[in-house]
């Protein structure tokens, strides 16, 4: 008993030095940006968003793929924007000229991608993310990383590399 008793008082001893000297391993925690689509929330990895854009107008092309929605001038760079819904396999949104995005960089692709409204940018510890559901819609299960409960909301946490790799492959 005085064995573990000592082993116990050295790992706390240990652990009471660490966090004074501030080497106490902390938590890995990811950056969030939250979004909203109609009534839902989503997150996006905060690593691979480059820019919230203020609202911007879009120039349709004709031909496109029905989720993107055309191009938009970035400080005179001319970039794809896409419609975050067809990203996710739903109807696209209503239209109109200026739109909100978020400049995105993943998977090798550079694209604005759509959002009806930028929430948040978070800080989240990384514990709280779970893993999706099972009973996840077929055409999320290829690109949500996770679930976040946040203010009793349910958030969807995207992956944007598999989302990209599938809007390149002719999938979203």
């Amino acid at each position: 008993m005085t064995t573990e008793m000592t082993s116990v008082e050295a790992i706390l001893a240990a652990r009471a030095s660490a966090a004074a000297d501030g080497t106490a391993e902390e938590e890995a925690r990811t950056k969030l940006v939250l979004v909203s689509l109609d009534a839902e929330w989503f997150a996006l990895p905060g690593v691979h968003v480059r820019e919230i854009l203020a609202a911007i107008p879009v120039h349709y092309l004709p031909g496109c793929p029905a989720s993107m929605d055309g191009v938009i001038n970035v400080r005179g760079a001319i970039e794809t924007a896409i419609d975050l819904r067809g990203l996710l396999g739903a109807a696209p949104a209503p239209g109109g000229e200026r739109i909100r995005f978020l400049l995105c960089e993943a998977g090798g692709m550079r694209s604005a991608v759509r959002v009806d409204e930028v929430l948040d940018v978070l800080d989240v510890a990384q514990s709280r993310i779970s893993e999706p559901p099972h009973t996840l819609a077929e055409e999320r299960k290829a690109v949500v990383s996770g679930i976040l409960s946040m203010d009793d909301r349910v958030v969807t946490v995207l992956d944007l590399d598999r989302m990209f790799a599938r809007y390149r492959a002719g999938l979203g």
